[in-house]
């Protein structure tokens, strides 16, 4: 009796992104985008947490700053997401997690790392899309500078962002430092999957990461 084939994997799913929607959720990218530093952490005892800890003493504070409070909603109008912030943390491996897939239209606020508002990199992972179709961030690498990002913070606190740059960066070639080691000002860093689609086993060949800088605070 001839032995059963395996089913393939259904094809990606097409949208308006300029490179090809993924067939499985972006997860995998993320271990990617954080290798660097996780494969790091294994040879020299280097825990990815310790990027967060910023300066023994914050700079001048000639722009707003606020003090630590979760964030609960994040909002950016370019690209119409309004989004339920969850919390994340690190992932088996060492890289920082991201939500489950039955909660891809949510964002995951990195809690190892500061709020946004503070001084430091505020991380706010999503994913790009998932079997069914787009997720959170899907259209994230369709973002210009000069575009605003709001942040609403459980305190009752708007923290809005100014996108300074939106950058491609192969997983491999991360530049780890200026992504979570620049503490010369409260920032925010969404991070997604991007680039070629390499299969179920790769996921995606880059990361979209969007860097922004807060600009302004509002109560609400």
């Amino acid at each position: 009796m001839p032995g059963v084939r395996p089913v393939p994997p259904p094809p990606p799913v097409r949208g308006r992104r300029r490179f090809p929607t993924a067939a499985v959720a972006c997860a995998l990218v993320f271990v990617g985008l954080f290798c660097v530093a996780a494969g790091f952490g294994t040879t020299t005892r280097f825990d990815l947490r310790d990027l967060f800890r910023g300066p023994d003493k914050p700079p001048p504070r000639a722009f707003p700053v606020l003090e630590p409070s979760p964030p609960v909603r994040l909002v950016i109008p370019a690209i119409k997401v309004r989004a339920p912030i969850l919390e994340v943390g690190l992932a088996a491996d060492g890289s920082v997690d991201v939500p489950p897939l039955p909660q891809h239209r949510e964002a995951g606020w990195f809690r190892d790392g500061p709020t946004p508002g503070q001084f430091g990199p505020a991380l706010i992972v999503g994913h790009a899309d998932t079997r069914t179709g787009p997720s959170v961030f899907h259209d994230l690498d369709r973002m210009r500078p000069g575009q605003r990002i709001e942040v609403l913070r459980r305190d009752r606190r708007v923290a809005v962002f100014e996108v300074n740059s939106v950058e491609h960066y192969a997983k491999a070639h991360l530049p780890v430092n200026r992504v979570y080691g620049d503490y010369s000002r409260p920032q925010l860093r969404l991070v997604t999957c991007g680039g070629r689609w390499l299969g179920t086993a790769r996921g995606y060949s880059d990361n979209v990461i969007v860097f922004a800088s807060l600009v302004a605070t509002r109560q609400v």
